[in-house]
């Protein structure tokens, strides 16, 4: 690849799939706007579509669609969903399958043995497989999500299970990689996580006695949940007006592997995962970097909103005064569009504090680089704005591998670090220097040796995927029948 196709290639960042939200009550309440504010927690996760289903004594009703929270769930909307003891609710990304209104979710599906609504997030390793097996049984899918997928081997395991719950103990023996569910039966809420834990998930308590299952904890706080713990990997979670049952068949199978990226970007800094918290994680990451790539300078400062915790612990380390340099613009979603092609849209979401750059030396702190062009964007920015010299340096080793559990790094293509070195990558985006967290220090970062790097050291915890396609149905003809 190029230089200049490097460079010119569209602004990019690492985007996490989804995130998922479940409440029961032991009396009827709104549980949709119990959700709404849940999901407004989790908007982080996905910004694409969203939806909420509410389990109506045995009848779901749900309203789902394209666009950010806001925009889908008016006052209006949230009043035509029913007081109800459940509800299941999902925030998108989508990194497997089409961004179209098939695809939001959660996913309902009837059966013989009654109705499912289920919400997921993570990726399916082994997706293409399974839908392939399905199809030539005769499935016929609405989605390329691999959602519909689990929803299909689910509900084919329940067929012959006596309980909803044994169902998806089997379905869990078939589906690898990553995946945290929210599934919601008629008298029932369930959720689990797969038996690496790649995907946070976690349970709380409101003080009504309202139980509340989220991707993060920062989702219980926002409705007055009291954190209880999170979700084991490979623990099935059933809650029903019997009370909580846990199902530990398959849990300490495998061994637990959290995406790191969590830490580095994905989580809110107020989530506690895993019981270690985000911030926390962030600003070891910054003192690690001051550690390892000190540089004599005025200020360091951060790139909101993930590169703020590790510019604090790269000043706490290394003692050079923190400073806000670039200001966001709040009110900017990734539904903006830029009305003049001229204009690139970090300039319009980033906006740099003159006062605080001019005539600096300049320690520029970010969570990661994937193509190189937002970075490149940002130091013209600070240029722009007088910056003396800017010492870039990355809360994140670089990403030189395709990862199959949940994030949209799908091929190498587009990695800079994967053609070029870092004293390369400082010249292509106009930094002095350039450095970025190193992969040892990940432990340090997470708290413990249990976690899943591939994306950064090709280390992967499952089997490779023979099909790494994301949808084969939006292929041309040329490309997808090659006979």
């Amino acid at each position: 690849m190029l230089k200049n196709d490097l460079c010119c290639a569209p602004a990019a960042h690492i985007h996490e799939e989804c995130g998922v939200f479940g409440v029961m009550s032991d009396k009827p309440a709104d549980v949709a706007g119990i959700c709404y504010l849940g999901l407004y927690a989790l908007q982080h996760r996905g910004q694409e579509s969203c939806g909420i289903t509410v389990n109506d004594d045995g009848l779901f009703v749900s309203h789902k669609d394209l666009g950010l929270i806001s925009e889908v769930f008016t006052k209006d909307t949230l009043a035509s969903l029913p007081a109800a003891t459940m509800a299941v609710a999902h925030t998108r990304y989508g990194t497997t399958g089409a961004t179209n209104r098939n695809n939001c979710q959660p996913i309902e599906v009837n059966h013989q043995k009654g109705r499912m609504a289920i919400a997921h997030n993570g990726n399916l390793s082994n997706a293409a497989e399974l839908r392939s097996e399905l199809e030539l049984n005769g499935a016929i899918f609405h989605t390329s999500s691999d959602t519909e997928t689990i929803a299909y081997i689910v509900t084919k395991e329940r067929l012959t299970a006596s309980s909803i719950e044994e169902a998806l103990s089997r379905a869990m023996n078939t589906l690898e990689g990553a995946y945290s569910l929210v599934l919601m039966s008629p008298q029932k809420l369930i959720c689990a996580r797969d038996p690496y834990g790649f995907r946070p998930l976690c349970y709380g308590r409101t003080e009504e006695g309202t139980y509340i299952v989220a991707s993060e904890s920062c989702a219980l706080k926002a409705v007055g949940a009291q954190f209880i713990r999170d979700v084991d990997p490979g623990e099935i979670l059933v809650f029903s007006r019997e009370g909580i049952r846990s199902l530990r068949e398959h849990c300490n199978t495998k061994q637990k592997k959290l995406c790191v990226f969590e830490y580095i970007y994905f989580a809110r800094p107020d989530s506690l995962i895993d019981g270690r918290s985000v911030h926390a994680a962030r600003v070891s990451a910054g003192k690690i970097l001051a550690k390892t790539h000190l540089v004599d300078a005025d200020i360091v400062i951060g790139v909101p909103d993930s590169g703020l915790d590790a510019a604090l612990g790269y000043s706490r380390e290394s003692g050079i005064p923190y400073g806000i340099g670039l200001i966001k613009n709040k009110y900017i979603g990734r539904t903006f569009i830029c009305p003049d092609d001229r204009l690139n849209q970090v300039t319009i979401k980033l906006s740099a504090v003159e006062e605080v750059v001019k005539g600096k030396r300049l320690v520029l702190i970010d969570d990661s680089i994937v193509r190189g062009t937002t970075s490149g964007h940002i130091v013209s920015l600070l240029r722009e704005a007088g910056a003396q010299e800017i010492h870039m340096r990355v809360s994140a080793p670089p990403f030189l591998f395709p990862c199959f559990y949940g994030t949209d790094i799908d091929s190498k293509d587009n990695l800079i670090s994967c053609h070029y070195s870092a004293s390369e990558i400082a010249k292509i985006i106009g930094a002095d220097s350039l450095g970025f967290l190193p992969n040892q220090s990940l432990s340090e970062l997470s708290g413990s040796q249990n976690y899943c790097s591939a994306c950064f050291d090709g280390r992967y915890p499952t089997k490779i995927p023979a099909d790494t396609r994301k949808n084969r149905f939006e292929l041309k003809l040329s490309e997808r029948f090659r006979d």
